[in-house]
């Protein structure tokens, strides 16, 4: 029986080959991001073996920044976005205009036309959404406001890029004459009207249609209904903002996000998507690298080392200073510079613009391209350093930080890892007997409750060494984890435990999978669910009978 399997093979083949050369970089301790690029040069067209289908992977990988935007729009809101505005507007304006013109002398110099190197400039100014998101979630900064200023920039960067889409062609279709000027000018109109009206229909109808739709299904009982409702929402408003307004899928899923992201679904909506988020995140790395050709690198070594530094340096550099000059500090200053140290998605597609138009030659795009696969390869490592920098120079700040808790509440503190159900129980029992208590969670109700209750509050993800040092772990006596994450735990606990090896770790499990990893990765005690519910009632049997 005949079979099109081009879309399974391009999945099977991307996300295959990823997983090993994603488990091949995990055992060499470099970012997964590397083996996924690399799973891309491997099933692309221009290595000899496996070939996947290129177009369908880019619109795979579209589908990846889709739930990813949505994810971040879940734990975002209109307040935060507006509050860094100051800094966001301008910052990206005058980085994009610095990154431009070195765009520009160096396509210049190899002498390609004005046009040309202007898009070339252009597509070298701006940030990979997945890259820069991925970045900062690893640190747990997307709700820091290094995080607020990085997202607030990047959606500007993302409507900067949907005017020149627009731009561009009625710009270059007749250059010179007076009824080119008068379509120039309509066309930015139209652009903005539209931006306009869907960021409008958002706020005022979707405010009050999509939070409704969400709580009804929620209602309904079915996970399966809910999960199926949260997809449809965040790709339909998304495929409907490109589609009606021409504004971008990013822009569009981020929005529905950032509106449902006022609910108190929210945290049932981020877990429902995430690990389809996960999937197709990575489909966007092995994309990126299905378009590198490795020729480029013995072909053009010059202008490709001076395309990387532009992204790399010269970009990052601007980015920098800009922080600096709006009075930000160094930490989030070198931040923001290290995560705009790459470009991607916006990138290559000014890049096919520029050679469909007829004003870029194939080198400036194969430039790009390459420049996007070395600047992504590296940017982890860069990211790395940076955050890094900045925790030893927060290290240095004077002991009295926002962030550190009272000094006189170091003796026998107990640290617990999230607020749910289970763990605003066991906050209100040890703060109602005076105990020194640390929380540390990750959304922003669960976190101002504990800090109602009388805990020192530390929002961010308990997985990261960084966070747990941060709760001062290597000081605490006690360590309870009370989140519902089996694996999640484990990694918590492994890291805990090589921070203070003296510590009483006490962790919640549900199966007899989770009890022995949990016991192998260094807990003292596991406490399963359905083991301490059946002791329990069987207690309770007995009593009664005897």
């Amino acid at each position: 029986m005949p079979h099109d399997t081009s879309l399974i093979g391009t999945i099977v083949a991307g996300l295959g080959v990823a997983f090993l050369m994603g488990a091949l970089a995990h055992r060499l301790r470099v970012a997964p991001i590397v083996g996924y690029l690399l799973a891309g040069v491997i099933v692309g067209p221009f290595t000899p073996g496996i070939v996947a289908d290129t177009g369908l992977a880019l619109q795979l990988a579209e589908i990846g920044v889709i739930l990813l935007m949505f994810g971040v729009g879940l734990h975002f809101s209109l307040k935060d976005l507006l509050a860094v505005r100051g800094i966001a507007v301008p910052g990206a304006i005058v980085q994009i205009a610095v990154a431009s013109a070195l765009g520009i002398a160096l396509g210049l110099w190899l002498g390609w036309p004005f046009a040309g190197s202007a898009i070339f400039g252009l597509a070298l100014s701006v940030a990979s959404t997945v890259v820069l998101l991925r970045a900062m979630q690893a640190q747990d900064l997307i709700e820091t406001e290094r995080g607020r200023i990085a997202v607030g920039w990047l959606i500007v960067e993302d409507l900067a890029m949907v005017l020149a889409l627009v731009l561009l062609p009625a710009m270059l279709g007749s250059r010179g004459d007076e009824a080119n000027a008068m379509g120039l000018l309509r066309s930015t109109a139209i652009v903005l009207l539209k931006v306009t009206g869907f960021v409008a229909l958002m706020l005022v109808f979707g405010r009050r249609v999509l939070p409704a739709v969400l709580h009804w299904v929620a209602h309904s009982g079915s996970r399966e209904l809910f999960r199926l409702s949260v997809l449809a929402i965040a790709l339909g408003v998304a495929f409907g903002a490109a589609v009606i307004f021409d504004v971008s899928f990013a822009l569009g899923a981020f929005f529905a996000g950032m509106i449902l992201g006022e609910t108190q679904l929210s945290r049932r909506a981020a877990e429902e998507t995430l690990p389809l988020r996960d999937a197709f995140a990575v489909l966007f790395f092995v994309s990126v690298g299905m378009l590198f050709d490795p020729r480029v690198i013995l072909e053009q070594p010059g202008p490709l080392i001076a395309t990387v530094a532009i992204i790399m340096v010269g970009k990052s550099a601007a980015a920098w200073g800009i922080v600096r000059a709006f009075g930000h500090s160094n930490q989030t200053a070198l931040t923001i510079a290290a995560s705009l140290a790459q470009i991607g998605e916006f990138s290559f597609i000014l890049a096919s613009l520029g050679v469909g138009l007829k004003v870029m030659p194939d080198a400036a795009r194969d430039l790009i391209l390459a420049g996007s696969i070395l600047s992504i390869l590296f940017n982890p490592l860069v990211f790395t350093l940076a955050i890094r920098w900045t925790r030893g120079e927060e290290a240095e700040a004077p002991p009295d930080a926002p962030d550190s808790p009272p000094p006189e509440r170091e003796a026998a503190r107990t640290v617990l890892i999230g607020y749910g159900r289970v763990g605003s129980h066991i906050g209100t029992l040890l703060c109602g007997r005076g105990e020194a208590l640390t929380v540390i969670e990750d959304q922003k109700d669960r976190a101002a409750a504990a800090g109602e209750a009388g805990a020192v509050v530390i929002v961010g993800n308990a997985a990261s060494e960084g966070v747990l040092r941060q709760a001062r772990i290597d000081s605490a006596a006690t360590l309870l984890i009370a989140i519902p994450e089996g694996v999640e735990s484990g990694a918590i606990v492994r890291r805990a435990r090589a921070i203070n090896p003296k510590l009483l770790i006490v962790a919640r499990a549900h199966s007899d999978e989770e009890v022995d990893d949990l016991v192998r990765r260094g807990a003292d005690h596991v406490v399963m669910a359905e083991r301490e519910t059946a002791a329990r009632m069987a207690e309770r049997a007995l009593r009664a009978r005897g």
